[in-house]
């Protein structure tokens, strides 16, 4: 089984925009769900959806890394214990900024279970990195 999502896009926008939309607190709360969230190693952060027909979901963790533009922390969704990683970076080009994401450690789920999360995850990162990619455009009014 492939363990790990990678995603790249090359956005409009300059690097340091682009890092504090993925790492503040407020502007990914935004773009993405409810963020308590901090770029500051070893932060226990909760992202919690809004509630629908399944109730409301929350993704744990912990930042292991907050460096300028690599941004890694652990994933954890819900009431499981199984641990992932995700990594963004970030990288200035002549007309914006590169995104690299990965979402590594997915064979940490047992069996088929691995199989339905990287499934959901593949989907749920190009979503996220659509709501990223309009909020830029709308907030930050380029590209």
């Amino acid at each position: 089984m492939n363990d790990v999502i990678k995603k790249e896009t090359v956005l409009k926008h300059n690097i340091d925009a682009v890092w504090n939309a993925i790492t503040k607190a407020e502007e990914i709360s935004t773009w993405f769900i409810k963020a308590d969230f901090k770029a500051e190693k070893g932060y226990k952060y909760v992202f919690t959806s809004e509630p629908n027909e399944k109730g409301c979901t929350t993704i744990t963790g912990e930042v292991k890394k907050a460096n300028p533009y690599v941004l890694i922390y652990t994933w954890i969704v819900g009431d499981t214990k199984v641990e992932t990683t995700v990594k963004w970076e970030l990288e200035a080009t002549k007309n914006g900024t590169k995104l690299t994401l990965e979402h590594s450690d997915i064979s940490n789920y047992a069996g088929d279970t691995a199989i339905a999360m990287f499934e959901s995850f593949n989907g749920g990162w190009d979503a996220c990195i659509s709501g990223l990619t309009s909020y830029l455009k709308q907030e930050v009014n380029a590209g």
